[in-house]
């Protein structure tokens, strides 16, 4: 009798056990079934890239505006009107405060603009009027607010056939070993180049305008320098000038940069005089040679 209910008890024990067990199995598919549509969901989104922003309708209209009062200002600027200079660099004040470049520029960008203006602000403040400080401030903004309205044509481009004059007198010189025409050159260069450099931070990559920067301060620092360098460290700081300009500037490789050709280079006293003994020593061989071979036919 007891081992009768010990075995009925066994089987309820079993099915109990076995139902338990369909259940758990059937629960965690079912809990798979729920989850797994979304872990692929998430992880399809994180592996979609993120779309740039677009420019909205209203950056858009407030890049044109700005750039149609930043040319307006460089007018009022060359015509030497104070009034209207100091009205318009307020109203573009204003208007950069309430206005968004969003996916018209990068953040470096919209930093480089807003350091445009506030040169220009100091220089229309100033208590001495400075007409030079005023142009090129003014020319500053003008090619900084056209950069955020035609990104593909700048009119900062305009400026590669100046930069690469200067670097074809920063060439002259090196040949020459001349460091104040070096100096000079590298000093204008930098001043071209501080025109238009808000305008080429706003279109161009941050790395691209590193590159330019580092060069720049590399050539000064070799105009400055205690020990003069030599022609071909010259040379070479030329060389990579030219690399960094035409990527900054977006021109092909094998576009022709209008270099100049390599002038002579000074052997000094030490050079003329191995160039004289080897001279000598080849007339000399020529000379035994000669005599050996008319020795040869000649016999008596």
């Amino acid at each position: 009798m007891l081992r009768g209910r010990y075995w009925v008890m066994m089987t309820l024990l079993a099915l109990v056990c076995t139902a338990a067990a369909g259940w758990d199995s059937a629960g965690a598919a079912g809990y798979n079934e729920v989850l797994l549509p979304v872990s692929r969901s998430v992880s399809g989104m994180a592996g979609t890239p993120a779309e740039p922003t677009q420019p909205s309708v209203a950056a858009k209209a407030s890049a044109l505006q700005l750039e149609k009062q930043a040319e307006a200002l460089y007018g009022y600027v060359t015509e030497g009107n104070i009034n209207k200079t100091r009205e318009t660099i307020d109203a573009i004040s204003r208007l950069f405060v309430a206005s968004s470049f969003e996916g018209l520029t990068s953040v470096e960008g919209v930093n480089a603009l807003s350091g445009a203006i506030l040169d220009m602000k100091a220089a229309a403040s100033a208590v001495q009027l400075q007409p030079e400080r005023w142009e090129l401030a003014a020319a500053r903004l003008r090619l900084a607010a056209n950069s955020l309205t035609h990104p593909r044509q700048p009119m900062w481009l305009q400026y590669y056939k100046l930069i690469l004059e200067d670097l074809n007198d920063m060439e002259r010189s090196a040949a020459g070993s001349d460091q104040a025409g070096w100096r000079t050159a590298v000093s204008r260069l930098q001043e071209r180049y501080d025109t238009i450099r808000p305008a080429v931070i706003i279109t161009r990559k941050p790395e691209e305008v590193n590159r330019f920067d580092a060069w720049l301060s590399y050539a000064s620092g070799l105009a400055s320098a205690a020990r003069p360098p030599g022609r071909e460290e010259l040379m070479d700081a030329v060389s990579n000038g030219r690399e960094a300009a035409r990527v900054m500037f977006g021109k092909e490789k094998d576009e022709p940069t209008l270099s100049l050709p390599l002038g002579p280079r000074e052997y000094g006293l030490a050079g003329w005089l191995g160039a004289g003994f080897i001279l000598a020593a080849l007339a000399y061989t020529g000379y035994r040679k000669y005599r050996g071979e008319k020795s040869r036919w000649n016999p008596y």
